[in-house]
């Protein structure tokens, strides 16, 4: 089950503490923790899993909170059932951070909890679908409005609220929306996806590249007695797999010199739990997955046609459109094979010596009293759409590891330390880049 409630203690430190104390900020959060963890639970028990995705039930809730707290919200909305929730908080300067999340969760079945994946406390737990990923975090970050609010606290830049939906599928209701219609301008971005526990942090600074296709291969049917008189597609489309995992699979990527310090400090984070040797593999080799295999009407039947689809993730600073190239070379080289639904993105990055990178490694790490690891996720989410319209992103919350999982829980340290770190991040970004 993993720690026990007390979970995850804070060592004593809180984010804004200094030689005087902890901010007025910091220290409200501390004295309100239980309206917080109040906060998370009335966001769990909204069912918002994706598909279909609704999150209006979530958002309502949120806003009307924000209103209470005089800050002035507003709705875009691509689909009724899935606004986006924007809010601002003046700061001392103009310059904007942004705090944004996603409020869709997973699936879930029921009858495989042992918990409400619709909310239950126990302790200092509190279980269910996205207390982890990410409506913990979501209520962390708007505690951080009502701290500075409350307490007659200035951040010193504005903060700009960002709570999204459709994250979890990839849909164009939420970050993409925002960003190309132009409704989201900041200069710097935390968003909230877990990233590790308090003895393992880490600051997830890029993302990677992908490539979707469809490999599709044609062949001539004959009765399954006589194989010999026609030409497998199932055969033709296997050969094309193998030889492109052949031709790719252990392949050395070229990563672009200003990113290989992100693939390095990726390896080292990744190397305790996966071994040494897969961490290595992950991020400086392509990764093939075959994800659907089709073929054949009948076993008597030789198949005249088949298709499958094929996910290949490259780390960041890799040029993925020059690998698509290569893959389109190593398909005309298989008889009977050709590609065909392809979709593709280049891998996205934060230079690691950044300003927000920076900011929340010191804050983070003054809490949790570990090094965080400036990494690289496996897979994509809102930071890249983020990243690609120029500002600077980077995902960031502390958390159990069970995001996904059954039983799903977060714990009350948690949700203050994260609320604490956010809170600590306005001024030390203002810092960085006085």
């Amino acid at each position: 089950m993993g720690p026990e409630p007390g979970d995850y203690p804070r060592n004593g430190r809180t984010s804004g503490m200094d030689t005087g104390g902890p901010s007025p900020p910091a220290a409200f959060l501390e004295e309100h923790a239980a309206s917080l963890v109040d906060l998370a639970a009335e966001l769990v028990e909204v069912d918002t899993q994706n598909p279909p995705g609704e999150t209006i039930g979530a958002v309502d809730r949120l806003e009307a909170y924000l209103d209470d707290l005089g800050l002035a919200t507003e709705t875009v909305t691509v689909d009724p059932r899935k606004p986006n929730l924007l809010a601002t908080l003046p700061g001392g300067r103009d310059e904007v951070l942004c705090l944004g999340g996603h409020l869709d969760t997973v699936p879930f079945d029921a009858s495989e909890w042992s918990r409400d994946p619709l909310g239950e406390r126990d302790g200092h737990r509190l279980y269910g679908r996205g207390t982890t990923d990410m409506k913990g975090a979501v209520a962390s970050m708007a505690a951080v409005a009502r701290a500075f609010v409350e307490t007659g606290t200035e951040p010193p830049v504005t903060l700009r609220f960002a709570f999204v939906p459709d994250e979890e599928t990839g849909g164009d209701a939420g970050t993409r929306a925002l960003v190309e219609g132009g409704h989201l301008e900041a200069d710097a971005c935390v968003i909230g996806e877990p990233t590790g526990t308090p003895s393992r942090p880490s600051v997830v600074v890029a993302d990677r590249g992908a490539i979707w296709l469809t490999m599709v291969a044609e062949g001539e049917a004959a009765h399954g007695s006589r194989p010999m008189l026609g030409e497998n597609a199932i055969d033709r489309l296997y050969g094309g797999i193998q030889t492109l995992r052949e031709r790719f699979g252990s392949r050395p990527l070229e990563v672009d010199a200003s990113v290989r310090p992100i693939v390095n400090e990726s390896i080292e984070f990744y190397a305790p739990s996966l071994g040494e040797d897969v961490a290595r593999a992950l991020f400086e080799q392509p990764t093939i997955n075959l994800g659907t295999f089709e073929g054949g009407d009948a076993i008597n039947t030789v198949p005249a046609s088949a298709s499958a689809e094929i996910d290949i993730r490259l780390s960041p600073g890799v040029d993925t459109g020059t690998v698509l190239e290569a893959i389109r070379g190593c398909a005309r080289d298989c008889e009977g094979v050709s590609l065909a639904d392809i979709s593709w993105s280049v891998g996205s990055n934060v230079a690691i010596d950044s300003p927000i990178v920076d900011a929340v490694s010191s804050v983070a790490g003054r809490v949790t009293g570990e090094t965080l690891s400036r990494r690289s996720g496996t897979g994509g989410g809102d930071a890249k759409p983020m990243r690609r319209a120029g500002i600077p992103t980077v995902e960031f919350a502390l958390d159990t590891d069970t995001a996904h999982a059954t039983d799903e829980f977060t714990t009350t340290d948690l949700l203050v330390q994260n609320a604490q770190i956010y809170a600590a991040l306005p001024a030390a970004l203002a810092d960085r880049r006085s």
